[in-house]
């Protein structure tokens, strides 16, 4: 008898993805989320998920292919898009609600704050969250600049469109380094409208 086929991590990257009912997908992102905010990302691994939640490790490599992966997809089934859905007619008040948005997560966010510095080191966990988080985020705000634009309210060609999504990630991201306080709600109503609002000639 011919002996029987084992999976294995090293051969992931051509296995089939095991069909998963939604309940036991979301059985293995709360088991790796819970892991993260007790223990950090650093100590998590596919065997002691694998362990925790009674299946083989080769089900989770073969579903995720690389722990990265596997962090990235737990952690988007937990965070929607914070941005979509913004649209209240007027591009200065969606600006100022994706700022009350953004500066309600920034504190709260246990989860990334587990990631600590892994995400600096591992560049596969890095474009993996931001391909989770931060391109839905991004897109999403260009949207609202988008009918922005389309209702006229700024030029389609104006050229502070371009920097909108760095200069609010960027203050949300460095003032907790520069400040040592995080960026809430309030400060990035008040960067928005000292900063954002006058680049693209709004009130």
């Amino acid at each position: 008898m011919a002996p029987q086929a084992v999976d294995r991590p090293e051969t992931a990257g051509t296995a089939r993805r095991t069909k998963l009912t939604p309940e036991r997908e979301q059985e293995f992102f709360d088991a790796v989320l819970e892991q993260i905010r007790r223990r950090g990302y650093d100590a998590v691994t596919m065997e002691g998920i694998a362990a925790s939640t009674r299946c083989s490790k080769s089900t989770l490599y073969r579903q995720w292919k690389t722990k990265p992966r596997f962090v990235a997809a737990a952690l988007r089934s937990h965070r929607p898009v914070r941005f979509a859905g913004i649209d209240t007619g007027s591009l200065a008040d969606d600006l100022r609600q994706a700022a009350r948005v953004a500066g309600e997560w920034s504190a709260e966010d246990t989860l990334l704050q587990g990631l600590g510095h892994a995400v600096t080191r591992d560049q596969e966990l890095k474009g993996a969250l931001r391909e989770a988080f931060v391109d839905p985020e991004i897109a999403a705000l260009r949207e609202i600049l988008r009918r922005g634009v389309e209702r006229g309210e700024v030029p389609a060609g104006h050229p502070a469109l371009e920097f909108v999504p760095s200069q609010l990630f960027g203050v949300l991201r460095m003032r907790p380094v520069v400040e040592g306080e995080y960026a809430d709600a309030d400060y990035l109503v008040r960067f928005v409208e000292a900063v954002v609002l006058p680049a693209l000639g709004l009130p």
